[in-house]
């Protein structure tokens, strides 16, 4: 399976089930090992970032002996119908669509396989609410150029127009239109204008306040006793290591922070561009994720 998935990266892993989402069916895919008890990592994908983007990524996390779910989320890659005005939906329904992704992992994985979540970016975020809002169901938590959107914890002056004003502006244009057209503004993709305006929420009041939501999530995160493991990259104006830390410093868990460079990776790295370059960072993957296993 290793030589079939890196010599054939543009090949989607096979499907293993569907979740049902209000309007969409999203496809679980998943990159196995022959030993079907082999830790399992769920990957989240970044704001208006498809599942494919991921694929050499997958490859690598699979020469570690893992096993790689992926999936789109609503409205991105294979998952349709795309996001226009009477199509809404917010953070909270991602975190239920990760929690429905975790069901079909297992009805398909024994329970001997250890389930953990990777998140890159809004998928860093939703695994972290995902974590504090389900106890137990995973062992662990890896964030990769992730954080909170809080515009007091980013540097210089630069924060009040792109972290603060300008998601508020992303906001009120998706309340106006009814969704976020990020396509003809070089932002995010077409997203939800409800999961917008969660996002500009957090980024103007700091905290995590979701629409819909039954979970006290700033509360639920200080409950967090599961292992962590944060990476920061190079080049990364989008999430600092400032954000990382407002994002997960107010859980209990063993942390383990790393930052990848573009020594590290042999290649320039920024927000996005770590992820085609990724082989020293799942070597550090696969390392943490046996080391949370032996403890």
């Amino acid at each position: 399976m290793d030589e079939v998935i890196a010599e054939k990266l543009d090949a989607p892993a096979p499907v293993i089930g569907e979740v049902a989402a209000g309007d969409y069916r999203i496809k679980v895919r998943a990159a196995r090992q022959d030993a079907p008890d082999s830790p399992v990592l769920v990957l989240a994908p970044a704001m208006g970032v498809p599942a494919g983007y991921y694929r050499k990524f997958v490859a690598h996390l699979h020469r570690q002996g893992l096993q790689v779910v992926s999936y789109d989320v609503r409205g991105q890659g294979e998952t349709e119908p795309r996001v226009t005005r009477g199509i809404d939906f917010g953070y909270q329904d991602f975190v239920d669509d990760l929690d429905g992704v975790l069901d079909v992992v297992d009805e398909t994985f024994p329970d001997t396989a250890p389930r953990f979540v990777l998140g890159h970016s809004l998928g860093g975020q939703i695994a972290m609410l995902h974590t504090a809002a389900r106890p137990g169901r995973v062992r662990g938590a890896i964030l990769i150029a992730s954080g909170a959107v809080n515009y007091r914890v980013y540097p210089g002056l630069r924060k009040y127009y792109y972290n603060l004003l300008g998601p508020q502006a992303i906001a009120a244009v998706s309340a106006v239109l009814g969704f976020w057209p990020g396509e003809r503004f070089g932002f995010g993709g077409r997203q939800a204008g409800g999961l917008m305006r969660d996002w500009a929420r957090q980024g103007r009041t700091a905290r995590w306040r979701l629409s819909g939501a039954a979970t006290d999530y700033d509360a639920a995160l200080e409950r967090v006793s599961a292992p962590l493991l944060t990476v920061t990259v190079d080049n990364d104006t989008l999430a600092p290591k400032s954000a990382m830390d407002d994002l997960v410093g107010r859980t209990g868990g063993p942390r383990t922070e790393r930052h990848y460079s573009s020594a590290d990776a042999g290649a320039g790295l920024d927000h996005f561009k770590w992820a085609r370059n990724a082989g020293e960072l799942s070597g550090w993957i696969g390392d943490w994720v046996r080391g949370v296993l032996e403890r």
